[in-house]
């Protein structure tokens, strides 16, 4: 996967998806929350405080003793990495020479002190870095992560920090109904007709938009056709109930809307691919959160969203319930991404004793043929 590749996947540590810079070892210069700000850093030359100049991103102070300093961030969904990028905008005489990311998964919501006791896993080797640079950094290790660490030697700042990568849910929480397209529970835009002014992933993002920008805005339409989102789902399953919000979107929320669902499960809906009413094409008022019912409950993999001509959305909401095989693919595939450590943890929680994990886990992947006994599945699957 290259570079441009996956910049274009979610950032697992924005704060839009609730990501959190839970420690840094020091930030006297300036606060190691920037870290994860999902808007580009800025800078203002008239801006000093009491400690120096003040910058948009993560600072500490200059070493006078050997070591080096590090941040840890909580990813807001957990996933597979596939790149980090530390962007050292604005920091030109000041910024580290050398950084190193790490990686571990934990349960629940450890503690910075729990967290110093973790198993930590290097996903990218101490490297040289260049100021005032975007430096990106692909990943190649196939394991699911909570947190990140990251390390610069010995000191210095760093704008921002984003962990690009697929997001793979905890499984025990995806029973009952759930947003199927939400970006944290996996879903994810795969096609837009137009992304003039702001992407259509935000559709997907968690929590009520707070301005007009933080949702999606397409381009007039002079052509006479409409715009367009496709969305793929977590996993296959059952729409219940669909919002459409226009929230904060007045003079130029889209004027109509309709939804139509696809069962592709493995692959991309093509132009062939048979679509099933959702929701008929249906009049929007702007500034409104708009509730309907789907017309029809059969188990889809996508949705495609058409806003009649065009215009802008703050959300998409698509409430409803995963297929049982769905549910149970999402069960094997995370157990199969766990690294060993976190594994043993789950399966010793579903009754497993130590000693029985490691031997269940010799026999992975599960998703691809390993069995695992029906009574260690029925207890992540809740039923």
């Amino acid at each position: 996967m290259t570079t441009k590749d996956f910049t274009r996947l979610p950032d697992l540590a924005s704060r839009s998806l609730a990501g959190s810079v839970v420690y840094a070892n020091n930030e006297l210069f300036a606060e190691r929350e920037n870290l994860i700000k999902p808007e580009p850093s800025v800078f203002s030359a008239e801006d000093f405080g009491h400690k120096g100049k003040v910058y948009d991103g993560w600072e500490t102070r200059r070493r006078r003793e050997p070591g080096h300093d590090y941040a840890i961030v909580r990813l807001g969904v957990p996933g597979v990495v596939h790149g980090v990028v530390i962007d050292t905008a604005w920091f030109k005489g000041n910024y580290p020479p050398y950084a190193s990311v790490e990686a571990t998964s934990a349960e629940g919501a450890p503690s910075p002190a729990e967290l110093e006791q973790a198993t930590w896993e290097t996903i990218v080797e101490k490297t040289a870095i260049k100021g005032d640079t975007e430096n990106p950094f692909e990943v190649a290790d196939p394991r699911r992560w909570t947190h990140v660490r990251l390390t610069i030697y010995p000191d210095g700042g760093v704008a921002r920090f984003r962990v690009h990568g697929r997001p793979v849910p905890d499984p025990r929480f995806l029973d009952g109904t759930i947003d199927l397209a939400a970006l944290e529970h996996g879903g994810d835009v795969v096609d837009c007709s137009d992304t003039f002014y702001s992407s259509p992933v935000q559709l997907l993002l968690p929590g009520r938009a707070r301005i007009m920008g933080d949702g999606w805005e397409n381009a007039r339409r002079r052509d006479g056709g409409n715009d367009h989102v496709t969305v793929r789902l977590a996993a296959r399953g059952r729409v219940r109930r669909v919002e459409i919000d226009t929230s904060y979107f007045i003079g130029n929320a889209a004027g109509w809307a309709s939804l139509r669902g696809a069962d592709a499960e493995g692959s991309e809906p093509g132009e062939g691919a048979e679509w099933t009413e959702l929701v008929p094409k249906t009049r929007l008022q702007p500034d409104t959160r708009h509730f309907l019912r789907p017309v029809s409950a059969a188990p889809v993999t996508h949705l495609r969203l058409d806003v009649f001509p065009d215009g802008g959305l703050a959300r998409l909401r698509v409430h409803g319930e995963l297929t049982a095989d769905a549910h149970r693919a999402a069960v094997l595939r995370w157990l199969d991404l766990l690294p060993a450590d976190h594994a043993v943890q789950v399966l010793s929680g579903a009754g497993v004793p130590p000693e029985t994990a490691d031997d269940l886990l010799r026999r992975r992947p599960f998703a691809a043929g390993g069995v695992l006994p029906p009574t260690v599945l029925a207890a992540f699957l809740g039923r």
